[in-house]
Order: C-alpha cells, then sequence, then structure tokens
C-alpha cells in the first residue's frame, strides 16, 4: 500500500492548471519524490516517461545537439522504442536532474515548444548544482516546489488515525 502524501493534491492541480510549466521537485535524498511522481503519472497520464539520469546514462545526450523538442523526443524513442509520446496524455519525468545540466535547461524548450508534453524533473542535489559557475536555470519557465520528509499529520493518515 502506498502512502498518502500532501504532494499528491498539489500534483493533481498542477496537471489541472491551464497555463502549465515545468515542475521540478526538490528535497533531502530517499524522502519520496520518485515515488510519489511516477505514482503520480501512472494514476493521471497515459503514458509515463520516466528518465533517470544516474541510473541511466545512456540518456545523457539527448541534449548534446541542442534543445529542438521533436529531435530530443526522437532521439528518446531510439534509445526506449516502448516509450510513447502522446500529446496531452504523457509525463515526462526526469530524475536526478541535477546529473544532467543541459536537462536543466531542456525545460524551457519544453514549456515554450512542447506545452502538450506535461514536464517533471526531481533531484535531491538541485541545490548544489544550481549553484555551481555556468549552469543555465531557466527562469521564469519553471515552477518549483519543496518536497519535505513524511510529517506527523501523514503518519497518521498512514496508520489510519487521522481522526486525533
Amino acid at each position: 500500500m502506498r502512502l498518502k502524501r500532501k504532494i499528491d493534491e498539489y500534483l493533481i492541480e498542477w496537471k489541472k492548471s491551464k497555463n502549465k510549466m515545468p515542475l521540478i521537485v526538490k528535497g533531502a535524498r530517499q524522502i519520496g519524490k520518485t515515488e510519489s511522481i511516477k505514482n503520480f503519472g501512472l494514476n493521471n497520464y497515459k503514458s509515463l516517461i520516466e528518465i533517470n539520469f544516474v541510473l541511466q546514462p545512456e540518456y545523457k545526450d539527448i541534449f548534446d545537439k541542442g534543445f529542438e523538442i521533436d529531435r530530443v523526443i526522437k532521439d528518446i524513442t531510439l534509445k526506449n522504442g516502448d516509450f510513447q509520446f502522446i500529446p496531452g496524455e504523457t509525463l515526462i519525468f526526469f530524475d536526478e536532474i541535477q546529473a544532467n545540466e543541459r536537462a536543466l535547461t531542456a525545460l524551457k524548450y519544453f514549456y515554450e515548444d512542447a506545452p502538450e508534453y506535461h514536464v517533471i524533473a526531481a533531484g535531491s542535489l538541485l541545490g548544489v548544482a544550481i549553484n555551481r559557475e555556468n549552469y543555465s536555470f531557466p527562469v521564469g519557465k519553471v515552477q518549483m516546489l519543496n518536497m519535505y520528509p513524511l510529517s506527523f499529520k501523514e503518519f497518521l493518515i498512514a496508520v489510519g488515525r487521522e481522526d486525533l
């Protein structure tokens, strides 16, 4: 059984928003960012494209030729033919995005050129990565969300004691 988290409601509202920007979820390691986002994607989209830049380094080069989104999608599909990009029904999830700074820059182009694909990025070391020199951050083109460890209220709900 999956824990109900505060982020679940936030993600639903984010999906409903009209002028949706790519969402960056920041937070400490091992607090449930990946699990929450994957669960959201599987339950709210026809297609979930999950790329973890630490566990799947073969995807690190998809932005090396630039940020033209149609070509990026083609390159992703060449690496995994099972991925389906369905406009309006696809969540692209870039996990451990701090391991690929060009992917962070690319979020701007998903917002500007491909709003039909909803994009969430997550990473536990984003604060460190963003503060490095020569790091291009898409200011004004992304939405940020901080996720925190399980709260006491979330714990009570998980153990069936939300009436306290």
